[in-house]
């Protein structure tokens, strides 16, 4: 006969509450928190974090791990270790830029293999949207796929080719009737403006201006419109993932007040890093909608703290050095994707205490906004929630080091910085995997797809 797990606790001056932040001793049996006792000193037998904030883990929707077919870029283990260290415990995958893409029963079988003994967190899986596989989508929502991503303009791999409105017309009332949503890459290739279009021809490529010229805020607002059209045509779920353009805002704002189910979410580069401020020739800031200029950070902001912008991921999009043109500075050629898994946090939260923002607010963008999208229960510190926690100590600085970080390739436009708030510990289903900053034990993360018979 097998026996209940026994239960420990943990206590900290400051645990991050549904009411508010106070002294409590959070007790966990399993994988789940059953009971907290606000009290002002730790049991005997308890864990202690101190003046560490004990808050929900986040979660994060956004994240290209590449593996299988491109682990040279990033993988399962280094990818999980980099979001455990970052106080990550789930994580959701792109169907880019493994290989294959994820666009089809097969390769989500591929997929889940490749997983297989490296996760140090649980990882979730989104499929893709691409012309011609409407009848894979909802087998693949059978084997535990939570949505679908779908790009508006060419996705930089040709075997993930951009869809139109005939595709998703198809497509979208599959998902409707799935009950998954739409993640959207919403930039349409419109024509450009003369005047914009003499500075991408007539710029260094290794101006960053040039690059920032060639995909103007215009593409993404002319793409949130369509998919709010299509969202009210079609009834599906609708999400815009990493949204830069400040413009597309009064379109969402309309929408949402329509009642349609559109969401969206904004990352770390677009909130931390800004345009007037990218070096020449730095390609470690390129990405895709670019960093764009501080009035339009700050409205993206704004749109957060109404709730506009429903929440924040990292959009961590690595690859190998070369592909970044680091030798030769040139914008224009280089890959685009900003590699930020283990900093989300951290860099966040340096300008939110900035603008007055609290740990309540980040919880809810970076932990709260996530796990609804895929559709996890609730979170938080509460008798019957999810044992998902990190100690972290949100006014201790550290000036990012490249070197020290998880991630396969570690390059980033973060280097050098002074951060201010640092993970601590990291609990994933009550089992301590990052302490006292560094990897504790061995992985234990899990596929989050319907267990094989």
């Amino acid at each position: 006969m097998s026996h209940p797990p026994p239960v420990w606790s943990v206590w900290s001056r400051r645990v991050l509450l549904p009411d508010g932040i106070a002294p409590a001793l959070v007790s966990i049996q399993g994988d789940t928190i059953v009971s907290v006792d606000r009290r002002e000193a730790p049991e005997k037998t308890s864990e202690v974090v101190g003046d560490a904030v004990l808050m929900p883990a986040l979660i994060d929707t956004h994240v290209h791990v590449n593996e299988p077919g491109r682990t040279a870029w990033e993988g399962w283990e280094t990818a999980t270790k980099a979001a455990a260290l970052g106080g990550i415990t789930t994580l959701a995958d792109m169907p880019l830029n493994s290989d294959p893409v994820t666009t089809s029963l097969d390769a989500l079988g591929e997929k889940l293999a490749s997983m297989d003994g490296q996760l140090h967190v649980d990882c979730a899986l989104w499929g893709g949207v691409i012309p011609g596989n409407t009848p894979e989508l909802s087998p693949m929502v059978d084997a535990g796929t939570r949505g679908f991503k779908c790009f508006l303009c060419p996705s930089g791999i040709d075997e993930f080719p951009e869809v139109g409105r005939p595709h998703l017309q198809s497509a979208m009332p599959v998902l409707r009737d799935r009950d998954v949503p739409l993640l959207v890459h919403a930039e349409l290739e419109l024509p450009l403006s003369e005047a914009t279009r003499a500075i991408v021809e007539q710029g260094a490529p290794s101006d960053y201006r040039t690059y920032l010229h060639s995909r103007p805020p215009e593409w993404e607002d002319a793409a949130v419109a369509m998919m709010v059209d299509l969202c009210r045509e079609t009834g599906c779920r609708v999400h815009i993932v990493h949204l830069s353009s400040a413009g597309a805002l009064p379109i969402l704002r309309a929408a949402k007040r329509e009642g349609l189910p559109i969401t969206a979410e904004t990352c770390p580069h677009y909130l931390c890093l800004q345009a007037e401020s990218v070096p020449t020739g730095d390609t470690t800031y390129k990405c895709a909608p670019p960093i764009r200029g501080k009035a339009n950070q700050e409205a993206l902001w704004a749109a957060l703290a109404d709730g506009t912008i429903d929440f924040v991921v990292t959009d961590h999009s690595p690859c190998i050095p070369g592909l970044k043109n680091l030798d030769t500075g040139d914008f224009m050629g280089a890959w685009g994707g900003i590699a930020s898994l283990q900093l989300g946090l951290s860099s966040v939260h340096t300008e939110a205490i900035q603008r007055g923002h609290t740990l309540r607010q980040l919880s809810r963008w970076m932990t709260d906004g996530p796990a609804r999208l895929l559709g996890l229960p609730a979170q938080g510190i509460a008798p019957g929630r999810p044992a998902n926690l990190v100690a972290f100590s949100p006014d201790a600085p550290f000036v990012v080091d490249a070197a020290t970080l998880a991630h396969k390739n570690p390059i980033t436009p973060y280097q050098g910085r002074t951060l201010t708030g640092r993970v601590r510990h990291t609990w994933l289903r009550g089992r301590q995997i990052v302490r006292d900053g560094l990897l504790h034990g061995a992985p234990i993360g899990r596929p989050l797809v319907p267990e094989t018979p």
